[in-house]
């Protein structure tokens, strides 16, 4: 019986821990599809770029609406990027904090608190 009881608390464990990677991985994923997200970007904004002659450039100016967005698009991005790479990063170092526990002491929970809002 106390085989049984013991098994249960195993397995509980490795759904945690099953869902500590699958959010990992969700993140992960994400903070990839943004950095792609930037570099498009960064292909569009090059592409409207006039080429040659730098100097000639700098001198003619173009009234352009779509380089705004795109340079606000970045930044959101870019912002993005860096509270998703956050999130991981805590994640991660709340795992490896606990210098080798493996999350059966009951301190695996902790508080969330939603930052922001949509």
């Amino acid at each position: 019986m106390q085989n049984a009881a013991g098994g249960g608390t195993s397995a509980q464990f490795d759904v945690r821990n099953d869902s500590y990677r699958s959010i990992v991985s969700d993140l992960v994923s994400l903070v990839e599809r943004v950095r792609e997200s930037m570099k498009l970007i960064e292909s569009a904004v090059a592409e409207e770029t006039p080429a040659g002659n730098q100097e000639l450039a700098a001198n003619v100016i173009v009234l352009d609406d779509v380089t705004p967005r795109y340079a606000k698009a970045y930044a959101e991005l870019a912002a993005s990027n860096a509270g998703l790479g956050m999130a991981v990063h805590l994640l991660l170092d709340t795992r490896t904090s606990r210098h080798g526990t493996d999350g059966r002491d009951g301190n695996a929970r902790r508080p969330f608190r939603a930052i922001g809002g949509a």
